[in-house]
């Protein structure tokens, strides 16, 4: 593929179409699962060689927590697996690892799981996989507004000080920045609460490819569209 420059920094995917890639096969939703992890680190090593800085992936929405008990156990268990087997490659990969979401929902295992990774990756460098890890956005904003609730009425930040900048700081994503590309796989074309407020000015690609499928030709078939769309903001 004839290459591009890259202005692409940061790209979120909606890893969807498990279940179906499954189904297609005559096996189990947890096999597509266990596909679709698999296939994180294909797409991480590619963003990584592509350039990218900052890949944030939707693993696990609050609103999963509602899927059936055996599908929850399954999910939490490839977690479980992913996080121990592929720590290795990520560290060797100078990969920084982070995590946003609700964490008190999960399990404490995974709990001190996550916060042991992203204390051991916090200095690595070429590439930031943020993990969407039981994470709606409508609930990161609601919790960023009673922060800054908190810090008014504690004195700490005067109400006319407030502005999208000092809101962005509240939220999870504080660290990073917004991305300049959504993807999502499977052929549906929503959002689906995820990266509401980050996701503004974000350039969104949608791809009737299963994510176990999907692959790096594709992606780097949507960067170079990216880099070759004008970008307005906005403006006349």
């Amino acid at each position: 593929m004839e290459e591009t420059t890259n202005s692409c920094k940061h790209i979120a995917i909606i890893m969807d179409g498990n279940g179906r890639w499954a189904k297609k096969r005559g096996m189990p939703r947890t096999f597509g699962h266990k596909k679709g992890a698999e296939n994180v680190i294909n797409i991480t090593r590619a963003m990584k060689e592509s350039g990218v800085k900052f890949l944030t992936l939707y693993a696990f929405s609050t609103e999963n927590w509602q899927r059936s008990k055996d599908e929850v156990d399954a999910l939490m268990g490839l977690l479980r697996e992913y996080l121990d087997k592929e720590f290795k490659e990520i560290m060797d990969n100078n990969v920084k690892l982070l995590f946003i979401g609700e964490r008190y929902m999960l399990s404490n295992d995974i709990i001190e799981k996550i916060e042991y990774l992203e204390k051991e990756s916090a200095k690595n460098s070429d590439l930031t996989l943020c993990v969407a890890l039981s994470y709606g956005s409508r609930c990161e904003m609601i919790n960023a507004v009673k922060n800054i609730t908190k810090d008014a009425v504690d004195g700490n930040i005067n109400i006319d000080e407030i502005n999208e900048k000092m809101f962005s700081s509240y939220l999870y994503t504080k660290d990073i920045p917004d991305p300049d590309i959504l993807i999502r796989t499977s052929g549906e074309q929503r959002i689906s609460n995820y990266l509401l407020w980050q996701i503004a000015y974000t350039e969104l690609f949608f791809t009737n490819t299963l994510w176990p499928d999907f692959n790096k030709d594709e992606l780097l078939d949507i960067i170079k569209k990216f880099n070759t769309r004008e970008r307005r903001y906005g403006k006349n």
